[in-house]
């Protein structure tokens, strides 16, 4: 037991590669891997896929989402009016007389304009 000899403290990757580097070396790597951090960084902000493209691009979905809801209104609307032309009877007669402006044999067409209050003096 007596030949057993002491042996040799282990040194880490890191600190072995510290020993190896001189200070330029080291600082030269260190601003390198800034550089390298910063380009990743700005890249997923600002790039092509990024945190600004992904912003834009919900903001084009809401957008086309609510012009979507707008148009399927609109034609539930145009659906249900030619359900009525086709079913109603007085359908017809009451779209022609708001579209058209007609009018009955018979009946006087009366316009009323609305005149503005004259000025108090």
């Amino acid at each position: 037991m007596d030949d057993v000899q002491p042996t040799a403290p282990r040194t880490s990757p890191v600190s072995s590669l510290k020993a190896s580097l001189s200070k330029r070396g080291w600082r030269l790597l260190r601003q390198a891997l800034l550089l390298a951090t910063a380009v990743f960084l700005i890249d997923a902000i600002a790039g092509e896929k990024g945190l600004l493209a992904l912003l834009q691009a919900r903001r084009d979905f809401q957008m086309l989402e609510q012009s979507l809801d707008r148009a399927r209104a609109h034609n539930s609307a145009l659906r249900e009016q030619a359900r009525r032309l086709r079913e109603e009877p007085g359908a017809i007669e009451e779209e022609a007389r708001r579209e058209l402006g007609l009018i009955k044999p018979g009946e006087t067409l009366f316009i009323v304009k609305e005149i503005p209050p004259a000025p108090k003096p």
